[in-house]
């Protein structure tokens, strides 16, 4: 079960990262939304996984990267849960509205940014925990922390106001292209930790 739980975690994220980058690419909200809350459930998974077999000298690393994957879930559940519901069923204000409209820029997109580098610190620490002993997860390694650079445009754009212009909710090109983009980079973690936990211990 040890490797069982996390190995289905690679494929949780691998799947929802894919299907992420469909539903961007395809324009379709509702979807992309749904999807995500599946992300954090995969990425525990597979977290725990690295954090269950760290060496005791990376352990501080490995429960580091933990709890910022628990705070990353929270945000992620928050803010998706709200599109794919009170948003999405309608009723409320156009005060509430642009507040909780992912699409309007307002706290639930910033919210989610938050989330979003929760991961990426997480990504970095659980990185520092894993001893890669083969090419594979070398590069599952380098890629979960430079994933960690993530954090800082995460954490400090939504204070410069840069999302402003998104608050007419017009579909944001740039965007989408830059979340693309991060799909296409994440995509590999899942795909390496899956192998990562397929191997015989």
């Amino acid at each position: 079960m040890n490797r069982i739980i996390p190995r289905t975690g690679s494929v949780i994220v691998t799947v929802a990262v894919f299907l992420f980058a469909v539903c961007l690419i395809a324009d379709f909200p509702f979807g992309s939304y749904f999807v995500c809350m599946f992300l954090p459930i995969g990425y525990i998974m597979m977290a725990a996984g690295l954090h269950y077999e760290s060496y005791e000298n990376r352990r501080v690393a490995a429960n580091t990267g933990m709890a910022f994957a628990v705070v990353y879930a929270v945000l992620i559940f928050l803010v998706y849960f709200a599109q794919t519901t009170s948003v999405r069923l309608g009723g409320l204000s156009e005060q509430a509205q642009g507040i909780l409209d992912f699409q309007r820029g307002g706290l639930m997109f910033n919210y989610d940014l938050l989330g979003y580098g929760m991961m990426a610190l997480s990504t970095f620490f659980m990185g520092l925990s894993v001893q890669a002993d083969s090419k594979a997860d070398k590069w599952m390694k380098a890629l979960m922390e430079i994933h960690g650079v993530f954090f800082f445009s995460c954490f400090i754009m939504p204070m410069t106001g840069v999302f402003i212009s998104m608050s007419d909710g017009k579909t944001n090109i740039g965007g989408t292209v830059a979340l693309v983009a991060w799909c296409a980079y994440f995509f590999p973690v899942g795909i390496l930790a899956y192998r990562h936990f397929g191997k015989e211990n």
